[in-house]
């Protein structure tokens, strides 16, 4: 039977294992099992600048990618350990580089039908000099944007 008005196909979850993105995951598992919906979970990370500290030497590069990869496991980890996605196609993705372009770039990529996300930004500094992710993704994504508190 079919059902009316909009029913999404592709759904994506944002998380960077925050509490808002654990929240937005668990609301994007519903609507894509309750649409049977193919659901993407994805993270993204943005590369550290001068995490080693101030006069440190930068990491290797097999070491910056180690910590990036193990990063990026542990946020999908806990993002979909206790999702109730049974009986729906669900893909995990770990992305690299600045994380609303990466995501937008992504939703447009799969022909997303809704993004879902925390809506906490980042801390106030960061927020005024670069706006906070959600809001970038809020303004800029090629599909309808859930935010979750």
């Amino acid at each position: 039977m079919e059902r009316p008005g909009w029913s999404p196909d592709v759904v994506i979850a944002a998380t960077d294992g925050s509490e808002g993105s654990l929240r937005a995951a668990h609301v994007a598992a519903s609507i894509a099992k309750n649409n049977n919906s193919k659901l993407y979970v994805i993270t993204v990370v943005r590369p550290p600048e001068g995490w080693w500290g101030v006069g440190g030497a930068p990491p290797t590069a097999t070491a910056l990618a180690k910590a990036l990869d193990e990063a990026q496991h542990s946020v999908l980890d806990l993002t979909t350990k206790d999702l109730d996605t049974e009986g729906i196609e669900v893909q995990t993705v770990e992305e690299f580089g600045d994380p609303a372009a990466t995501i937008i770039g992504f939703c447009s990529e799969v022909d997303a039908d809704l993004l879902v996300a925390g809506r906490r930004g980042a801390g106030l500094i960061e927020r005024f000099v670069m706006g906070s992710v959600a809001d970038r993704l809020a303004h800029y994504a090629p599909c309808p944007v859930l935010m979750i508190p």
